[in-house]
């Protein structure tokens, strides 16, 4: 028998015990790789395997106007969620809970049932009201839990419905204002978590956690709600007298691009959306709607011909016989028989168009598209919306000298609304065009600090100071002497212009349908605030863009002046009455005469008198003071030696 040798043994020993050794440093290293390094990445796993979420929805941002008014916030709205393998009694349960949230024992049933770890109760128990869920909760039932969840809520209902837009049931922005800028509205949900074994019954003896959810920013818009009130107020009064297929405004500060109002009709509720066909909530006319401008895209030709001085408005002269001949044809003006000879400030003044044609024939094919080109025409706007259109231009190709004519007085051509706002502000700021915006800042919900401030963006800029003042001077005769008359406010300088465009289906011009238009800018000599206004198809009225529109933008911008309190100017030009209009008187000063007395002066102005005495103490309106012609005066009379005591 072989003998082993002692240090064979030996050798054998020192091997084993080294091999072990690394063994067990392997193992160690093992288990502290596991613990130390995969360890958040095991108890992860672990948590997931066994624990269970609630969720609890962020509220999203709110939204505000310019200065701090409401326009979008959130109301609580708690859904209610099942976890099926806590279920103890599903057949009694399910008809407990179906009587409360009033649907089918059946459904019910199916919902406790159900071989998932959190099951929602799709859309009877989803966002309900306060007093479902209190119901609920009175039920006491294991498994069932009420989520904290929120619903969009818009307080002033249809008011600014398509910029705002709304967000869905999830949460999530869908149109508008909401969709556009979703990531920072909606915040990051959270949720409380509980524990369950591995048959999903809730473990008693651990505790929740809770994580909680982080809001969304609140959103300060460029949008005033004083002038946005009145935007709706005059299109609400626009569709009641003249029944139009559709109605737009748009308001904005003309010196930096920020949107005062928009509105368009017809209009919706956004919490209400689905009342609504898709084309009503999904078709903001004022970015996305493209049609022929007509008259009011003359002062971008204007503008051209100012800047190239091809005329000089005063001095250069016009014959119009009411038409011009192009290529063979002829271009009508839209007074029979023409206005005659006239100055070029007269051709703006009526709104001539062969006088335009001369212009955009002066200017030329190249030089005009140029312009229109600059002036923001053919491209988006860049506002921050979604769906903006472009219009539609002539190619280079396909522009003859009938197109160009065409072109110069806005026929032929399809631009949008916040287009023609865009390029007028350039035309009447000093030649700045500004991208328009309607978001100003964002602002952290827990510490109301601005995280995100928009600034405006001077694009380029377009004409001169020199021509923006010619054009603001022409602009302001157009409604105190021409077209725009019907825009004419008294003691604000009011700028603008009239359109009447053509409406085309199938290749042909519809008769008696228009879109009548004007876009009026205040006060001339430095403007705050540029207006387009838009009507289409106006039933029982004779459609013209001075007879429909520039009246309301008169209003607009009387009312939105005030509001934002902007003082009256006394330089103004004196309007040209006609025997429609009602004349202006000053009101004189009563104050010591008795009433016989002002009776004996004749006055063209009613008197309203009240309190006892033989002179008047006190008047309203005060003296000098412009008003209407058979407007009431009101007085107090009273003894003025005892007043004075």
């Amino acid at each position: 028998m072989k003998r082993v040798s002692y240090v064979t043994v030996r050798k054998r020993l020192v091997f084993t015990l080294i091999t072990g050794v690394c063994l067990f440093l392997i193992m160690i290293g093992r288990l502290w790789y596991v613990q130390v390094v995969m360890g958040d990445d095991i108890s992860e796993k672990a948590e997931e395997s066994w624990g269970r979420n609630i969720p609890f929805e962020a509220q999203r941002g709110e939204i505000l106007d310019r200065n701090g008014d409401i326009l979008a916030t959130n109301v609580t709205a708690p859904s209610i969620l099942v976890a099926p393998r806590q279920i103890k009694d599903p057949v009694a349960d399910s008809e407990k809970l179906a009587s409360v949230l009033s649907i089918t024992t059946e459904k019910a049933y199916e919902k406790l049932t159900k071989n998932e770890s959190i099951v929602r109760i799709n859309p009877e128990g989803r966002k309900v009201t306060n007093e479902i869920a209190n119901e609920v909760r009175s039920l006491q039932l294991e498994g069932i839990y009420v989520a904290e969840d929120y619903r969009r809520h818009y307080p002033r209902g249809n008011y600014l419905s398509h910029v705002l837009g709304f967000a869905g049931i999830d949460n999530q922005g869908l149109t508008g204002l909401e969709l556009y800028y979703d990531e920072l509205l909606k915040g990051e949900s959270g949720h409380v978590s509980f524990y369950s074994d591995a048959k999903g019954r809730r473990m008693p003896d651990l505790a929740d956690r809770y994580t909680p959810p982080t809001d969304g920013q609140h959103m300060k818009l460029t949008v005033d709600a004083k002038v946005q009130t009145i935007l709706e107020r005059e299109l609400d009064e626009a569709e009641a007298v003249y029944n139009p297929d559709g109605a737009i405004a748009i308001a904005m500060d003309p010196n930096n691009g920020e949107i005062l109002g928009m509105s368009s009709r017809p209009d919706y509720d956004p919490e209400k959306f689905q009342d609504v066909p898709a084309e009503i909530y999904n078709q903001n006319k004022p970015i996305w709607s493209t049609y022929e401008p007509g008259s009011t895209f003359k002062i971008i030709t204007l503008a051209a011909a100012l800047e190239e001085q091809l005329v000089d408005l005063e001095k250069d002269n016009f014959y119009d016989p009411g038409y011009i001949e192009v290529s063979g044809q002829k271009l009508k003006c839209w007074k029979k028989g023409g206005h005659g000879s006239q100055t070029f400030l007269e051709v703006v003044q009526n709104s001539c168009n062969p006088g335009f044609v001369v212009l955009g024939e002066r200017l030329g094919e190249k030089k005009l598209f140029e312009y229109i080109t600059n002036f923001g025409f053919g491209q988006e706007t860049g506002i921050d919306l979604q769906g903006e259109g472009t219009g539609i231009l002539f190619k280079p190709e396909a522009i003859g000298p009938l197109e160009l004519a065409t072109t110069a007085f806005g026929q032929g051509v399809s631009v949008t609304p916040i287009q023609q706002v865009a390029a007028v502000a350039a035309a009447i700021n000093g030649g700045n065009l500004y991208q328009p915006y309607l978001a100003k800042e964002f602002i952290d919900p827990l510490t109301n600090e601005i995280t995100i401030k928009n600034d405006s963006l001077m694009k380029r800029n377009v004409i001169s100071q020199e021509t923006s003042d010619e054009i603001r001077h022409a602009l302001e005769h157009v409604v105190a002497k021409g077209t725009g008359r019907g825009a004419f406010v008294d003691g604000y300088r009011i700028g603008g212009k009239t359109g009447t465009a053509q409406k085309a289906k199938d290749g042909k011009y519809l008769e008696n349908n228009h879109i009548v238009s004007f876009i009026g800018f205040a006060p001339a000599d430095e403007p705050e605030i540029v207006v387009y206004v838009a009507i289409d198809n106006p039933k029982e009225t004779v459609q013209f863009g001075g007879v429909v529109a520039a009246p309301i933008v008169g209003n607009i911008i009387e009312d939105a002046l005030i509001a934002m309190g902007v003082p009256k100017r006394s330089d103004q030009i004196e309007k040209e009455t006609t025997w429609t209009d009602t004349p202006i008187v000053e009101v004189p000063d009563l104050i010591g005469r008795t009433v016989r007395d002002i009776h004996e002066s004749y006055y063209d102005l009613k008197l309203e008198v009240d309190g006892d005495g033989d002179e008047v103490v006190l008047q309203s309106p005060e003296p000098g003071v412009r008003i209407e012609a058979g407007s009431t005066i009101r007085v107090y009379m009273g003894d003025k030696t005892t007043e004075e005591q």
